[in-house]
């Protein structure tokens, strides 16, 4: 089983059995984003809280 599909079985069983499909297809999104992030972290794919500020006050 793919990775992907055993992460959306894992979402789907913590919640409630009395959740919308907007309540299912949000907790979904947040999952898939939350690991795309955690990729790009393992990565090296992202910018320190410095890097950020000075990054805003070049704007």
């Amino acid at each position: 089983m793919g990775q992907a599909k055993m992460d959306a079985i894992e979402t789907l069983n913590r919640l409630p059995d009395e959740a919308s499909w907007e309540e299912i297809m949000y907790e979904l999104y947040v999952t898939k984003k939350v690991n795309q992030a955690r990729e790009q972290v393992a990565r090296g794919e992202f910018v320190t809280h410095e890097e950020a500020k000075k990054r805003l006050l070049k704007s």
